[in-house]
């Protein structure tokens, strides 16, 4: 266990565990748009990932390993939802800076965070990197410490063929 992961547990926080429905909770995306994450994760295949900020390197490449194989990962039914703790505007910039085809959560207050039991880096409070892959409402598969070079060929690892 990593010192990120000792601290969230002595401070209470716990992943949502495989076998868990997504979480009721209303959000915003990049747009500043309402979304109901519970029915947008409802149906089908949807990942959902964290990450610590907008337009960082590590952030900025997780999310263009996404965006690289977007195409492979929509063939398969996969929706995409990136969460950060950044603002509508930071959300909308990054999303149209490196051209990201889905959607972005502005989870600002970070409910979203606290939905899932995200870890977070103590006095900045920005969520770590993690991710979480639902189907048809349920989680199948999560990583606590997920990547960025590879987190689109980690999902794919893990979808049926």
């Amino acid at each position: 266990m990593g010192l990120l992961s000792l601290i969230n547990t002595i401070r209470g926080v716990k992943p949502l565990d495989v076998g868990a429905p997504v979480p009721v909770i209303f959000t915003v995306d990049q747009d500043g748009v309402s979304l109901d994450l519970a029915k947008a994760c409802g149906e089908g295949s949807v990942l959902v990932y964290f990450y610590p900020k907008a337009d960082t390197p590590g952030c900025t490449a997780q999310a263009c390993s996404l965006r690289d194989s977007f195409a492979e990962l929509t063939g398969k039914g996969v929706k995409v939802f990136g969460v950060s703790v950044d603002k509508p505007e930071d959300q909308k910039r990054f999303k149209e800076k490196f051209h990201l085809p889905f959607t972005l959560i502005a989870d600002h207050d970070g409910q979203v965070v606290r939905a899932f039991g995200v870890s977070t880096i103590p006095i900045v409070g920005l969520a770590s990197r993690q991710s979480f892959l639902f189907r048809n409402g349920t989680l199948v598969w999560r990583d606590l410490n997920a990547s960025t070079q590879e987190q689109a060929a980690d999902i794919l690892r893990v979808l049926p063929t």
